[in-house]
């Protein structure tokens, strides 16, 4: 198992409740997939630094997840889900994960 942190833009411009949705469906996603979610952290509403698909602003939610190499499939689907403006899944580093306590130490 490896650590992973998951930012996901979700289009500002829907209603809270389908926002809240998608950010359930996320999880739902990371879980079906042999995940386990440590952290959900929601930002909210922000303003982009650019402009992305003529949009100004965003709802930002960062997931922090333990998982296996499922990952592919849980990309493809972020890709595939109009709501989401943006997504990026990236790897935390052994020693990071074990300092926050989610994997064994590592010796170095």
């Amino acid at each position: 198992m490896r650590a992973y942190e998951l930012m996901i833009i979700v289009d500002a411009e829907l209603d809270d409740e389908i926002i809240d949705a998608q950010v359930k469906r996320v999880a739902e996603l990371v879980t079906q997939r042999g995940g386990e979610i440590k952290a959900e952290d929601r930002w909210g509403r922000r303003r982009f630094a650019y402009e992305i698909n003529h949009k100004t602003e965003g709802y930002y939610v960062v997931y922090e997840f333990v998982g296996g190499s499922e990952l592919a499939q849980l990309e493809r689907a972020l890709r595939l889900a109009d709501e989401i403006v943006r997504h990026k899944l990236f790897r935390l580093p052994d020693r990071e994960a074990a300092r926050r306590g989610w994997l064994a130490s590592t010796a170095t």
